[in-house]
């Protein structure tokens, strides 16, 4: 690790000023960039510290949602009342990641700007990785690619986002909301994201010195169906294989009234697969239905030497996750 400047926030404008005056970053748990720091993959000059900003709130918005404060830790979403009572999905989603001791500490910003594990970008022993050193290649398009995106990677960059909270917060419509030197913003969260192409250093649209605020969740009517599944290799502290987030609003006739899915490990970001959502709409909630709505999730699919197995084990863990969401908290 390098030497930098530790510099305390006092203010949300302070923390700003002081990372456009260093050139440094924002350090709130420093589960991600610590990590990335210690192997030398982040060099920032100076780490300006939030802690004292509190911005660790979950409170009820007036149109009947919720604002998650970025320095609320995700143990404290995944164990918030609102969050449980109105938004489960988010909740086990957090609690199928990492362990108890990173949970305690990792917020809700940092969450969503956490890096990507890919082992070329991780261990600066490899040469070619364009997310690191642009222009430098990909290693992983003809190396090991078995964790790697099936969608929406470019010939510069097939990592995936390895969050699983983002994949949650895909199918509720958040809203990130961030402070930056020219004010506030609103940014949708599949608008947060970007995709690779050409500038894969380049992961959300976030512009230089902007600090997240929070992440607004809308009311959702998921509530009793939903459900958050993640495959991986072993129980604990590993990133998905696959992972899909689905939520349903079902009629009393038994039907499907509204239908959200969102699949992890799959993609540069959360991915959203809306012809398989709109598939579901109308019908009832049978096996049929939700394989018909896996073979739209997966259509389009883009394989690499070593994870082409991802394509069948995106279609089984789409069917049983919207097995689970249909059931409803009483069957489960």
């Amino acid at each position: 690790m390098n030497l930098f400047q530790f510099q305390h926030a006092t203010s949300v404008e302070d923390a700003i000023q002081k990372v456009v005056a260093t050139g440094g970053k924002y350090l709130a748990g420093g589960t991600n960039l610590v990590d990335l720091m210690k192997g030398t993959v982040e060099q920032p000059p100076a780490l300006i510290d939030l802690r004292r900003l509190g911005l660790t709130n979950v409170v009820s918005t007036d149109e009947g949602g919720v604002l998650i404060e970025a320095g609320v830790s995700n143990s404290a979403i995944a164990n918030h009342p609102l969050i449980r009572s109105q938004y489960p999905v988010v909740s086990q989603s957090i609690l199928s990641g990492a362990t108890t001791q990173l949970r305690n500490m990792a917020t809700a910003g940092g969450n969503l700007l956490q890096r990507t594990r890919c082992p070329y970008f991780m261990e600066t022993g490899f040469e070619a990785c364009n997310k690191r050193i642009p222009g430098s290649g990909c290693a992983a398009l003809e190396g090991f690619n078995r964790e790697h995106a099936l969608f929406g990677g470019s010939y510069k960059c097939v990592a995936i986002h390895p969050s699983d909270m983002a994949v949650a917060l895909a199918i509720l419509d958040a809203v990130v909301h961030v402070q930056g030197a020219s004010g506030k913003r609103k940014i949708p969260l599949p608008e947060f994201f970007r995709l690779p192409g050409d500038t894969p250093q380049i992961d959300n649209t976030l512009h230089p010195h902007e600090l997240i605020l929070g992440i607004e969740l809308p009311p959702s009517g998921f509530g009793r169906h939903s459900w958050y599944l993640k495959v991986r290799d072993r129980h604990s502290y590993a990133f998905a294989l696959v992972s899909v987030a689905a939520g349903l609003e079902m009629n009393e006739d038994g039907t499907i009234r509204r239908a959200a899915l969102a699949m992890g490990g799959v993609a540069p970001m959360p991915w959203r697969v809306r012809d398989a959502e709109e598939s579901l709409v109308g019908k009832f909630a049978t096996a049929a239905s939700f394989h018909a709505a896996a073979e739209l999730a997966l259509a389009g699919a883009s394989s690499l030497s070593q994870n082409g197995f991802k394509i069948d084990l995106g279609k089984h863990s789409v069917v049983r996750t919207l097995r689970l969401a249909s059931s409803g908290p009483q069957s489960r």
